[in-house]
């Protein structure tokens, strides 16, 4: 496991793992797998048509899938969700044995094929609007073996995009308290 952190702690010089993630009876049951394999994580790339950034994979190689403690990240632009900020519920392991995973029931090819979202990436979070916002990664101009930028999805205001971060790593650094925001709208 020691080799598996190296490369967060490398590059989330903060992130507390031990905090980072709330083991709740509900994350356990829909989102947390075990780590992993290296031909699971080449079998669901396979099947998304997508490499998955190198800091998400090692991510879930210590962790994989959960619901972050801080489930807010700011937003350039007003969304459905909030004036300033997107929530996200919880962020989907590699795999296909959860629900919440990106190859799982309720997975990425679930929220382009069921609620037509745009095909630009993998659809890796879920927010609280129960369907109705996601956060994906989108590959539109890196293609499918590039780093993507996080992005919303917004379907209520007709699937609009809006950038988040331009990584991944910029995406869980910006993560903040819900108290960080001033949430009655």
């Amino acid at each position: 496991m020691a080799m598996a952190e190296d490369p967060i702690q490398r590059s989330f010089p903060e992130l507390d793992l031990d905090t980072f993630w709330d083991d709740n009876d509900y994350a356990l049951r829909a989102y947390v797998d075990r780590p992993p394999s290296d031909e699971l994580i080449a079998s669901v790339e396979v099947e998304l048509g997508y490499r998955l950034p190198a800091l998400y994979v090692a991510l879930m190689q210590v962790h994989n899938g959960g619901m972050p403690r801080n489930t807010c990240c700011p937003a350039p632009n007003r969304t459905t969700w909030a004036e300033d900020h997107v929530a996200v519920s919880g962020i989907m392991g590699i795999g296909r044995e959860k629900r919440y995973s990106l190859a799982g029931s309720a997975g990425s090819h679930f929220w382009i094929a069921e609620w037509g979202y745009p095909a630009i990436g993998v659809y890796f979070a879920d927010c609280p609007s129960a369907g109705h916002d996601m956060v994906a990664f989108d590959y539109r101009d890196c293609g499918p073996g590039g780093e993507p930028r996080v992005v919303h999805v917004d379907q209520e205001v007709d699937y609009r995009i809006t950038v988040l971060a331009p990584d991944f790593m910029s995406f869980v650094q910006a993560l903040r308290p819900e108290a960080d925001f001033d949430v009655e709208d």
